[in-house]
């Protein structure tokens, strides 16, 4: 019986003191690159929760009076995500180094968030041909696209970076498939210089026919974490072999192949339709999407020749930037001719007017 109580208290024991919180940073380290001078600026740490027990953090400090932090209030469950948002006043010209403690239920020792960067009375004017500010580093772009590869092929294309800080950077991309690879040039790039990352994509090991999508993460300094501060979405459509003595004589022709859309419109709906205008019937082998934030269904996946399916497509505005790729619509058939068709759509601002008053008067005589 004492046996039986002691290894139970010892279970007991074990789940306590396993059971608990765990606050994980998505990077220690933030590099803001250049601040203006005498403008408060702001540096946002995002964390997980990666324990089994809910966290809360019980208070933040910073290294100097310098910076406010403000953070997620209440209990962080497992695995959801909070914030520390830092706003720093930028009142002295130079580089600066700061960082916050953090203190929460996980444990007795705070976590040290560092921010580092340059303050400036001018910025340089980095933010015409490098849109994607990553801090330290800005990017030219944060998509890559490999069109209508062949099997077999290996083509590459180019990332161009510059480094906004003083000392070298050594550019560096993680999480790489093994159908990519990457090339730095140079390996280290001088303060305020240019460099390029080329990415190298193999068709022989890629996975499947049509859409092929992933992310690569480029490093921001050495140790760096992996988060959507520093991806890079990657697709590539692989086109499936053609067949010289192939049966197949369909041909597909869509009603419309480029679909435009406003974004302050109620609904982002529309269907196109596909015809088969060849003599044998046409499959449609695969239906993809390049952003999530588009839905598409088809009434029917076999097309007899002379005949036509419905293509319904309506897009989630609210969730068209929350991904990197162009909204497009990826279709693959047995078409002979164009095995693969993109189905292009464009998301336009515009303010959609109000009725007037004669146009009120018409609907309501209707």
């Amino acid at each position: 019986m004492m046996r039986k109580f002691t290894f139970l208290y010892m279970f007991v024991l074990g789940v306590i003191a396993y059971a608990q919180p765990r606050f994980v940073a998505d990077s220690e380290i933030v590099k803001t690159g250049e601040v203006l001078f005498q403008k408060p600026h702001t540096v946002v740490f995002g964390f997980t929760n990666k324990g089994d027990k809910p966290l809360h953090i019980k208070k933040v400090e910073s290294s100097c009076g310098c910076a406010k932090a403000s953070y997620t209030r209440g209990n962080i469950a497992p695995g959801e995500r909070g914030e520390i948002t830092v706003v720093y006043d930028a009142g002295i010209l130079g580089t600066f180094s700061k960082y916050v403690e953090v203190y929460t239920n996980a444990g007795k020792d705070p976590e040290f968030l560092v921010f580092q960067g340059r303050v400036v009375r001018e910025l340089s004017d980095y933010a015409i041909g490098f849109p994607i500010d990553l801090g330290n580093v800005r990017m030219n772009t944060n998509y890559i696209e490999f069109d209508n590869v062949v099997k077999g092929q290996v083509l590459a294309t180019e990332l161009k970076v510059v480094n906004t800080e003083r000392t070298a950077y050594s550019p560096e991309l993680m999480h790489l498939p093994p159908y990519l690879r990457a090339e730095y040039d140079p390996k280290d790039i001088p303060g305020g210089k240019t460099g390029v990352v080329r990415l190298i994509l193999d068709s022989e090991k890629l996975t499947h026919y049509g859409l092929n999508q992933t992310s690569v993460y480029l490093a921001r300094y050495s140790g760096d974490k992996i988060g959507e501060g520093n991806e890079i979405a990657v697709s590539a459509v692989l086109l499936p072999p053609l067949s010289a003595d192939s049966l197949s004589d369909a041909r597909m022709k869509l009603s419309e192949e480029e679909l435009s859309f406003n974004r302050n419109s109620k609904k982002m709906k529309t269907v196109v339709t596909v015809t088969n205008e060849g003599t044998t019937p046409l499959s449609i082998h695969g239906l993809q999407v390049f952003n999530h934030a588009v839905e598409v269904s088809l009434s029917n996946r076999t097309i007899l020749p002379g005949k036509s399916a419905k293509l319904k497509v309506s897009v989630k505005k609210h969730l068209l930037d929350r991904f990197k790729s162009r909204p497009r619509i990826l279709i693959v058939s047995d078409d002979a001719e164009t095995p693969v068709k993109t189905l292009n759509i464009t998301i336009k601002d515009e303010k959609v007017a109000a009725p007037s008053l004669v146009d009120k008067l018409l609907f309501w005589k209707r």
